[in-house]
């Protein structure tokens, strides 16, 4: 008897439930319910889903849509900025797929990481890292802020930058149709380059039978590792053919990172086994729901280096391993005997004026390598690098870095505002196009099998990697960089690092100067650049009636 009342009552309970969420529903409607519960924080979101079948299915919805949060803090204390940043990034319901945050030079990275750790899931990919700037939307005043610590003890004075050096930009990303993974570039006896290509390649074949949608790549300083370039330049060199030309590859290729990959914390700088790069793998997710459609990338570079002088051919090239630099003469067209250093500079810097010599100058150098692969047969392709000019004497021309071969030919650049300027006018053009692309409703109704209508495409994010040397003091104004995407796309998620070395691997013509000599030159690695990496998503295709 005591049983039979025991289900009745249950039944009776659960018949109440569902009448009282009948209605709720039928008292302040779906649209209404639809838009208090898209204003929940992200931890109130996940609690609400539990209470009844039709909030569950209303929040599912909202965390299928594509989300990119970012937010910046200035707080003095890394504790109080970690928290204002993050509770701004999860004011809104999202399920985050990635964190990435940046923090000021004054901040401890450790305990950063660990306090960004503790605000999420053990199984999302954190990474965090040490930058030269921030750019975000401010997380107290929700006002666009550029944020510019300087490193060089020689500008501390300057009034363009910050005297404190503390802050915190959290980035918190849900990108529908793509999964995300973690991949390290393992350090122990010697780089693994090959096998982080190979990873990335695999991991991204597993999931989706595709090369990567995208990549963001995070490398260790300059200063830290004297192998740099066979850190970074080698995995983009096989990325020609290891995986996709429309595989979008951005990233620091200077910053100190910890990272969490879903197992433990693991710092780039371990005696034991550490990673000199760690790669952000955006795979297409072939199990996704029905309904969900996919994120698309679009990258783009604003140069800030003129070339000068004519193009010059290495010779007697040699590497100076204990300072990581190269020592080497040249020869022109024209002049056919082996020029010293100074022999090289000093018309280069006739033609700038600068007869003291300070201007910063680097060498574009186009190489030609033969790449192998299991995947493919051996082939050449051409890459251009850029390396710092060290200085030049009576007998050598020194840069910084390795990797110069005998009869490399190269070009002297130069930092160049106005041009930095215009081409950010060009990528700005760009993004204009993109956006009225994007907002072309597309409807097709010749298919006798049924019409198919095509939801509206939208930019829902962006990110950015711009040199350190940029910024307000090199432009004398704020936010030149981040214009073009806050101009065509006010409203929408932006952020982004300054840092020492922008990593966009493509088929850049910028820097070719007209000329049409190796076209298919690329460059992953840039000077005085910004590179700005767009997140659109193109909807699935749903029935007209």
């Amino acid at each position: 008897m005591a049983a039979k009342q025991r289900q009745k009552l249950t039944a009776m309970e659960t018949e109440t439930a569902a009448a009282a969420e009948t209605a709720t529903m039928d008292v302040i409607g779906e649209d209404l319910l639809h838009n208090i519960l898209s204003r929940l924080p992200a931890e109130s979101c996940a609690s609400a889903a539990c209470v009844c079948r039709s909030w569950n299915l209303i929040i599912n919805g909202l965390l299928t849509l594509p989300n990119l949060s970012s937010a910046l803090s200035c707080h003095p204390c890394l504790q109080g900025a970690v928290d204002e940043a993050v509770d701004k990034v999860l004011a809104r319901p999202i399920r985050p797929q990635f964190v990435i945050a940046s923090i000021g030079p004054s901040f401890d990275l450790e305990e950063a990481q660990c306090l960004i750790s503790d605000r999420f899931s053990s199984e999302i990919p954190i990474i965090t890292s040490i930058s030269c700037g921030i750019f975000g939307q401010d997380a107290n005043t929700n006002e666009f802020e550029e944020v510019q610590w300087d490193t060089w003890e020689d500008n501390k004075a300057h009034e363009n930058f910050r005297d404190e050096d503390e802050g915190v930009l959290v980035t918190v990303g849900f990108l529908p149709g793509l999964t995300v993974d973690l991949i390290p570039l393992k350090k122990t006896r010697g780089l693994m380059t090959e096998n982080f290509v190979r990873s990335i390649r695999e991991r991204s074949f597993s999931r989706s039978g595709s090369s990567p949608m995208g990549i963001l790549l995070f490398s260790v300083s300059l200063k830290s590792l004297k192998t740099f370039h066979f850190a970074i330049s080698c995995p983009l060199w096989q990325s020609n053919y290891a995986f996709s030309s429309e595989t979008a590859i951005v990233g620091d290729a200077g910053s100190k990172f910890l990272y969490q990959d879903g197992k433990a914390i693991s710092p780039s700088n371990s005696r034991v086994s550490s990673s000199a790069a760690v790669a952000l793998l955006f795979s297409r997710d072939t199990g996704k729901p029905p309904g969900v459609g996919e994120t698309q990338f679009h990258v783009m570079l604003s140069t800030g280096v003129s070339p000068i002088g004519p193009k010059y051919k290495a010779v007697y090239v040699k590497a100076v391993s204990h300072d990581n630099s190269t020592r080497l003469m040249a020869t022109t067209d024209e002049i056919d005997f082996n020029m010293d250093g100074e022999t090289i500079l000093d018309p280069i810097y006739d033609e700038l004026g600068d007869h003291t010599h300070s201007r910063t100058l680097y060498v574009g150098v186009t190489k030609m390598r033969k790449c192998t692969s299991r995947h493919v047969d051996t082939n050449w392709i051409f890459m251009r690098e850029f390396q710092m000019v060290l200085r030049g004497d009576y007998e050598y021309l020194y840069v910084h870095g390795d990797g110069i071969k005998s009869y490399d030919s190269f070009q002297f650049y130069h930092a160049n505002s106005d041009l930095a300027r215009a081409s950010c006018n060009n990528v700005s053009n760009k993004m204009k196009l993109l956006k009225q692309d994007l907002n072309h409703l597309t409807d097709d109704h010749s298919n006798s099998n049924g019409s198919i209508g095509m939801q509206k495409k939208s930019v829902f994010g962006g990110m950015m990697f711009a040199c350190y040397g940029r910024g307000k003091l090199y432009f004398g104004e704020p936010n030149v960089d981040a214009s073009p995407f806050l101009e065509n796309f006010p409203g929408v998620t932006f952020s982004g690092t300054y840092c020492n070395g922008e990593i966009a691997h493509g088929d850049f013509s910028l820097y070719e100067n007209g000329s049409k000599e190796h076209s298919s030159t690329r460059c992953s690695l840039h000077e005085f650049s910004t590179v700005y990496l767009v997140m659109s998503y193109n909807p699935p295709a749903v029935p007209q009636l």
